[in-house]
């Protein structure tokens, strides 16, 4: 994203409104879903780890976004002030809002009576249902048609899959 694209740059508020910025719950919702492919890549993976793993994964990306923003505000020219800092934390924060979900699916899978590979699918599915649940969000605050909305929906659902796949692909 270009520095001319992000709303602490510039924009109006309404400009900021319609892209009420969802992609760090999209990214966040992915990153989710590639830590539990990675850590059901591994062998057995204790959930107590896996839940700390993914909330963990999801604040330092969030710190890596909040200063990629920054530093990209100050090449702007922008100056960094309290409020700077504190817009560029609230919008990045859908990336770890994003891990929360996963993290729960696994943390109450025994609840569910499910092993350590059903907690990893449980919360595959809970990270993929979440990245496309992000994408319709953003769509319908942007007041995209419906259309639009159903093919951000099916295009975050295939890349969902395709995450999918990798798990099984890893698997074999």
């Amino acid at each position: 994203m270009s520095t001319t694209d992000h709303p602490t740059v510039r924009g109006t508020d309404s400009e900021r409104r319609a892209r009420a910025d969802y992609t760090g719950g999209v990214y966040g919702s992915m990153l989710a879903a590639s830590v539990v492919i990675g850590a059901g890549a591994l062998g057995s993976f204790p959930r107590l780890e896996l839940v700390v793993l993914l909330l963990l994964t999801g604040v330092a990306f969030w710190i890596a976004h909040v200063h990629a923003q920054l530093f990209g505000a100050r090449l702007a020219q922008q100056p960094l002030d309290r409020h700077v800092v504190f817009h560029a934390c609230r919008e990045e924060w859908p990336i770890v809002k994003a891990a929360v979900p996963p993290a729960v699916a696994v943390a109450v899978s025994p609840l569910l009576g499910l092993d350590v590979q059903g907690a990893l699918w449980l919360a595959l599915s809970v990270a993929v249902a979440g990245q496309v649940a992000w994408s319709v969000a953003a769509a319908r605050r942007a007041h995209a048609t419906w259309r639009l909305v159903a093919v951000t929906a099916s295009v975050n659902l295939l890349l969902g899959l395709l995450i999918i796949s990798f798990k099984v692909f890893l698997k074999h």
